[in-house]
């Protein structure tokens, strides 16, 4: 494992979606790698936007189903995973990396639905960040740790009985950070066991299987109504496809560091796409504590060495 978790430990993180080869890779040549990473961010926050608006069609489950669908279609068209040649250590380290996957994103979407994107996702943030400052062990990283933490309690509901962000959704988050930061680290363990694509393919059929019952039975007939069912797949696509694609191509030509500076600005992007798509005014109190977060996701980035480990 690397200090550069941010961004994750070889590949782009938390796509769970195989490699797409040469997909956009000729309309991205004209783009600069710092802008393919900025769209990748938008993609991702518009598809989380769209699914959260989806909320007043589908519980949240329902609408993870609908995305983990979408990818693990694709993987099986691409992957053709297969479980020949794998030990069971193979096999265990793929169905947690599955478990983390599904849980991951299940308790994100149940976040989104307690609070506004861009506290949601500052929050989850914490996973990435707790990773790339154990993996450094610099005495400086106490201080991104501490302005992160300061971060989340600023947004705490202490006192405020109106406040949109409750404990629940501060729970969901925050079970949502340690699964991102488990995720990192099987992404890690299956990559190294499993060649190809092969292992995040089989993680991903696992993560369909895992919440398959809880979205199927959450949502019911409705999840087979056509603009429920093409709203889905467009979140799979935003939310997965596209950008991963623009993060392999941004890494071939730029450095990890830096891509994972770029990718700190996630958070502040999310409140910016909460508010344009669903109309979600932050206040003082709740831009300050993303900030927090920002600031220190990307202090614990430039700090991190990256030495292999």
């Amino acid at each position: 494992m690397t200090a550069d978790a941010l961004q994750g430990p070889a590949e782009p993180y938390k796509r769970g979606l195989p490699r797409p080869g040469t997909l956009l890779r000729a309309a991205s040549d004209a783009v600069p790698p710092s802008g393919l990473v900025l769209l990748a961010i938008l993609s991702v926050q518009v598809g989380a936007g769209f699914a959260k608006d989806l909320f007043s069609q589908l519980p949240p489950s329902a609408v993870v189903f609908l995305r983990i669908a979408t990818g693990a279609l694709v993987m099986g068209i691409i992957g053709r995973p297969r479980l020949r040649g794998l030990s069971r250590g193979d096999v265990g380290a793929v169905v947690a990396f599955g478990v983390a996957l599904g849980v991951m994103n299940l308790s994100f979407y149940e976040a989104l639905s307690h609070m506004p994107m861009g506290v949601a996702v500052a929050i989850e943030f914490l996973g990435p960040l707790g990773v790339a400052v154990a993996a450094s062990h610099r005495r400086l990283d106490l201080l991104w740790v501490a302005l992160a933490g300061s971060g989340v309690a600023l947004l705490a509901p202490w006192g405020t009985a109106a406040s949109r962000i409750s404990w629940a959704g501060i729970g969901f988050a925050l079970i949502a950070a340690v699964c991102w930061a488990a995720y990192i680290l099987l992404s890690a363990s299956v990559g190294r066991r499993v060649p190809g694509t092969t292992g995040l393919s089989l993680a991903m059929i696992v993560s369909f299987l895992l919440i398959a019952p809880v979205g199927i039975g959450t949502g019911g007939a409705d999840l087979l109504r056509p603009e429920v069912l093409l709203i889905g797949l467009g979140v799979g696509l935003l939310s997965s496809v596209i950008p991963y694609s623009l993060e392999l191509e941004a890494l071939r030509r730029m450095p990890k560091r830096v891509f994972g500076i770029l990718m700190s600005l996630e958070p502040a992007v999310a409140a910016m796409v909460g508010l344009l798509v669903l109309g979600e005014v932050l206040d003082v109190r709740e831009w300050a504590a993303i900030g927090c977060v920002v600031v220190a996701s990307v202090g614990a980035t430039r700090s991190s060495r990256g030495t292999p480990g």
